[in-house]
């Protein structure tokens, strides 16, 4: 029965689970996550009474993540992500020139992971990690 709960239609860099971030400044996350992490913008819809962001949908890699416009019962809302690149190094100070703030600097790990730790704008924590390793976390 579990199975059949899940097997149903996802859109393209969607899948059962997809993060949705309410943020105070949606813009600037947008601009961040397009200039840190080569994100690309899918949908944008824009509501009508305000002008607010209703919700932006953005790929990165293969990916996708919704943003809104914090408000109400809504409000900002930080999170954690785990992001897998070829290069972390890269990114990681692609990140950082475009106004992230330092977690930890890129290191290997005894997990088998190189991996890097920003905050964004939002104060969304970023793992940026590569596996070192072809085989699962145990």
């Amino acid at each position: 029965m579990i199975k059949t709960v899940f097997n149903t239609y996802t859109p393209e860099g969607f899948s059962n689970v997809n993060s949705y971030l309410f943020v105070a400044d949606p813009e600037a996350l947008i601009n961040f996550l397009q200039k840190a992490f080569y994100a690309e913008e899918i949908n944008r819809s824009i509501n009508e009474t305000n002008g607010d962001i209703g919700n932006v949908i953005l790929k990165i890699g293969n990916s996708c993540i919704m943003i809104s416009q914090a408000r109400g019962q809504f409000e900002g809302m930080r999170t954690a992500f785990y992001l897998y690149v070829e290069d972390v190094d890269t990114i990681y100070q692609n990140a950082l020139a475009q106004g992230a703030e330092v977690v930890f600097e890129p290191a290997d790990m005894p997990y088998e992971d190189r991996q890097g730790g920003i905050v964004d704008p939002a104060g969304n924590y970023w793992w940026i990690s590569k596996r070192l390793v072809e085989k699962g976390y145990h």
